[in-house]
Parts: C-alpha cells; structure tokens; sequence
C-alpha cells in the first residue's frame, strides 16, 4: 500500500476525547444514524427508528408518491406551470418586488454552483437570517493568491455540511439520540474552486474519515485546541471551535488558500431541497437502503431515473449503506451527481419562476447558512453567485481526494494517496483546470518585484522533510538535491541536518520581500513550481524543505508533469447526464 501525503506534525497535546468515539465516527452524522440500532427518533417508538422518518410519522413512503402527490412539484403547485403569471411576464417593467424576488434566487445559487437568478437589492431581513463565523482559527497565515496574467485571481470556498443535532428539526432528520448535544462533525466538506479566469470550476471532496493532522486553533471564545501528535479524522475539526478549524485543516494538507466557506445543517437541505423543487438522479438497479442490522438513509428507488426533494433529497446526499461498496466514497459520487443534476436544472430557468417561491427558497438558504464574515451579506453573495455564473456546465469537474485505505487500528480510514493526492492539490493551487482543457491563464504566478541576486551569492539551507506518516525520511535526500543546487552554480548551499519534520510537498520559504526572487531563482533552478515558494516568519534565510513529493533521486518529479486529473479522483464532469449510482447487491429488492 502506498503511504499517504506527508503532514506537518506540530508539537502538541492529543485532541481531547470526544462524546462520539473516533471509531463509531462511521456509524454517526451524515451517515444515516436516524436508521441504526438505538438511533430512536425523538417522539418516535423504538420500533420505529429503524423504518425512518415516514413510518416514525406514519406517513406513506416518498419512494411510493408520485411526484406531484404528497409533497407537490414545482409545476404542480403553479398550476401546470402557466396561467396568469406566465401571461403577465410580458416585458413588464420590473417592479420593486420582482427585483427582490429574482434577486434572492442567487442566494440559493452560491449553494448551488452560483446557477439562477439576477438582480439586485439590500435586502436587510435576509441579512439578518445568515449567521457569520471566523473565517479560519488556525495560527498559520494563508498565502496569497498569484494573479494571473489579466490580473486576474481564483477563488476558493469550502463548503461544510454539520451534523449537528442542536435543533428539534436536526435532532429528528439526524436521529443518534446519544449524540444530542455533542460537538458537531464537519461529515461533508468539499471545496469549490473557481478559476483565475473564470471559465472553469473544479470541486475536490474529501472522505469524512480522512486522518490527517490537525492544526491548532483557537476558538472565537479564546479556548485553545492544540495541534495534534497523532492522526485524527477529518470531521472531527468542527467541534475544536467552529468551521474556521475545518478551514486551517484544509489549509493545512492541501496548501490551497481558502477565501470563504459556507456551512449547512440537516434541516437546511431539507428546506433548501424543498424549495428547489425535484432534482433527477439514477440509480441501476432499486435501491433500499435499510439493512437488517438497521443501518441506512432509507432511501427507497426503483432503477432508473427519479426526482427528490425535501427528506428523499437528504436521504439520497445522506447514502452510504446501498451505494457501491457501502464507504464514504461512493456516497461522495452521489452528492457529485445530485449537485450537477441540480445545476443542469436551475440553469433550464423552468423551477425559478414563483414569486412565493423565491421567497421561501431565499428564506431557507439564507437561514440555512453559516458563512464567513467576508460574505456577510447577501449582497456579498450576490456578487459570488454572479462569479459562478460565468462558468458553463460543461466545464464544471467534480473530483475526490485520491486515498488509499488504513491499517491496524485505522484499518477502513482513508489516508491521501502518494503522489496522487499532491497532485490534484498542486492543480488547484496552480489554477490548473481539472478537465484537461486550456485555461486563459498566461501565467500561473506573478514574477518577484526584485531581481534575484547572482546564484553564486544566494545562501540557501536544504532540510530533509521528506518523512510522512507512515514512513521516516529518504536517506539523503537533502544532500542529493543541495549537490543539485551546487551544480547549478549556487555555490553557498549548506544542509540543515537538525530539522526533518515532514512536509507534504516541497517549499522554498523566505523571511521578507528583498529575498522573495532570490528564492523563485532556487525554485527555478530545480523545477519546483514558483507557487511553492513562500514567505515566512519561521526562517532566517531562504530555506528548501525537500518533502514528501521527492522521495527519490532525479529531478523534482512535476517539473515535466502532467496537467491530467489523476484517475483515482474519479473526476466527472458537469455536463454528465448519464452518470448513474451502482446499487450494492446487498441493499437491493
């Protein structure tokens, strides 16, 4: 088995226990715990809890409604979707309130890939709807963006799905009464990459059960989380302080800048799932996911294509035990395929066109939202959304953290594959579009302001970081690439022989400006990608920690990479209407 990504590892006390032990964090969360043995619905019979929420209601089964029956479609609701407003649209002029009403869609449309709506207006109730938090707790200063050659920058945003079971509504959507009250779980994170030049958009999924190292930070309220020694699972950074620890995770790994997150919750896809309206998906065989061990979302499908809302639409995001091989991965695909179906949808312009509508979808998102304070009006989202906006379908790529699976007591946990991972990270980092087409970007990072000096006169230190988890650093690795750097005339190169904490992947840092091209001229001489050279406060002088992506001898190994999406990411595109779930055997009928 391949080792993972090398992390950093920052002195540090463990993580504190936990209500919710790391090795049931599977059984837990978005994984379908309203289904398993003694999740009881709240109000509910016991015998109840493994039927799901319509037979906790007594209500019919949404997998035996039609579409229009029990919980209507959008057409239905507008009386076969004509009438008197489609009458009345006839280039009237735009009053107020239709401004207002046109103009809340694009909340809905950041969730969704920035699709919908135009317009504008303060709309100062919606304002006070969205809750804000601290956009990052850790104590590392994210870099820069580089602007491309138009002066143009990428944007980044993590978005985060809780389980928080602090609501009735929650409680009851996400059942595992024993879990009421607990730090929530970040169980659904992706990051939405948005490109310098805006012509295409890129999403990277990492498994809720990723380990990694989790960096320090300190919560809004002051209490401290120190960085972890050992690993821990991914979703466990919610609860040390908010979503802003979710991000210096992310940070942390990838070494991707991330510019704003948006957190939902159990009853905010359902409401935003209800006010969408249906949303196809597909499945190849049916699908009942509820096994005898009463472990399942309770989604219920005949084969083939169906639209969900509401509660089926969360049952479906929610999927584990049915899909493929019952893991985190294959429900990782089918939120990828429920997100492009929805924006192939709402880019038709058929859903979006009730007033009363609009109004319920702007008041779910909205309410429905944790972000950022540097999106805390929806003026701000408004501004994002139109961003989206300009990326076309077919250019949208979703994507998942490449991984290889544990072992020993990590045994089912995923780790970030060698190799594979960096490089769908070092994509996105460079704006690299991951369906393999052309970017307009001219160039990926910006050239320093200073000239370098000559490289005969650049004092440079090389450090061995190539130590990851799972294994101890290469032998010699700073030597052989330090030989490199003398050959190429940097004759004042010296070896760090005291410092081989690991790192992921190969950095140059630099303590301040003046020296910010001498260390671009030590990247340039060895390949390594202009965008891994930093600034930082921790060094004296320009320092070369060689990492964990330079294992072996020869030259670094991206410097004649490839710019192709690596196959384990699993990448699909957005124009993919054919994509369909395979249905585990075992959860068929």
């Amino acid at each position: 088995m391949g080792g993972p990504v090398g992390r950093s590892s920052t002195p540090g006390e463990r993580t504190r226990s936990r209500v919710r032990r790391a090795d049931r964090a599977d059984e837990l969360g978005w994984d379908e715990s309203l289904y398993e043995k003694g999740g009881e619905a709240p109000g509910g019979a016991a015998g109840d809890a493994g039927r799901g929420p319509e037979a906790a209601s007594g209500a019919e089964p949404k997998a035996k409604r039609s579409e229009g029956g029990g919980r209507r479609s959008a057409q239905g609701r507008r009386g076969g979707g004509g009438g008197a407003r489609g009458a009345s649209s006839r280039r009237a002029p735009k009053s107020p309130k239709r401004r207002v009403l046109r103009w809340s869609a694009t909340v809905l449309a950041v969730l969704i890939l920035g699709t919908g709506a135009t317009g504008y207006l303060y709309y100062e109730h919606l304002n006070g709807n969205i809750k804000k938090e601290d956009l990052t707790l850790g104590d590392k200063q994210m870099a820069d963006h580089k602007a491309n050659a138009a002066g143009q920058t990428p944007i980044n945003i993590l978005l985060i799905g809780s389980d928080a079971r602090d609501s009735k509504a929650n409680q009851k959507l996400g059942g595992a009464k024993e879990t009421f009250g607990a730090p929530p779980l970040a169980d659904v994170q992706m990051l939405l990459h948005i490109s310098a030049d805006r012509s295409n958009l890129s999403v990277i999924s990492m498994p809720r059960d990723t380990m990694l190292k989790m960096p320090k930070c300190t919560a809004p309220d002051g209490k401290v989380f120190p960085a972890s020694q050992g690993d821990v699972q991914t979703n466990e950074s919610l609860g040390r302080g908010g979503p802003g620890c979710t991000v210096a995770t992310w940070y942390e790994l990838t070494g991707i800048r991330i510019d704003h997150f948006m957190m939902i919750d159990f009853a905010g896809v359902v409401s935003m799932a209800d006010a969408i309206g249906g949303v196809p998906v597909c499945v190849d065989a049916n699908i009942n996911s509820r096994g005898r061990d009463g472990k399942g979302s309770g989604l219920k499908l005949e084969k083939g294509t169906t639209s969900v809302q509401g509660e089926q639409a969360l049952q479906w995001l929610r999927t584990r035990y049915g899909f493929e091989d019952n893991t985190d991965l294959g429900r990782a695909k089918a939120q990828h395929m429920y997100m492009n179906s929805m924006v192939r949808e709402l880019r038709k312009g058929t859903k979006l066109t009730d007033p009363a509508k609009l109004m319920n979808l702007a008041e779910a998102a909205t309410d429905a939202l944790t972000v950022d304070k540097g999106l805390d009006t929806v003026k701000k989202l408004y501004d994002l959304a139109e961003e989206f906006k300009k990326v076309p379908t077919k250019r949208i790529t979703m994507s998942t953290m490449p991984n290889v699976y544990g072992t020993g007591v990590n045994n089912g946990r995923v780790y970030p594959k060698a190799g594979d991972a960096e490089q769908l990270f070092r994509m996105v980092r460079d704006d690299v579009p991951l369906d393999g087409k052309g970017s307009k970007r001219k160039k990926p990072v910006a050239e320093a302001k200073d000239p370098s000096a000559p490289v005969g006169e650049i004092v440079v230190a090389v450090r061995n970081a190539t130590a990851s988890d799972q294994q101890g650093p290469a032998s010699g690795r700073a030597r052989e690439v330090a030989d490199q750097l003398t050959e190429a005339g940097f004759a004042r190169t010296t070896v760090d022989a005291n410092n081989v904490t690991g790192v992921a992947r190969t950095t140059v840092l630099f303590p301040s400006a003046d020296l910010e091209g001498d260390a671009q001229a030590v990247a340039k001489a060895l390949g390594v990608p202009v965008s891994q050279v930093k600034r930082s406060t921790d060094v004296s002088g320009i320092s070369l920690a060689v990492g964990a992506d330079w294992r072996e001898d020869g030259a670094y190994p991206v410097s004649k990479g490839t710019e192709k999406t690596p196959e384990s990411a699993g990448a699909l595109n957005g124009d993919d209407d054919k994509a369909c779930m395979k249905v585990n055997p075992n959860y068929t009928w």
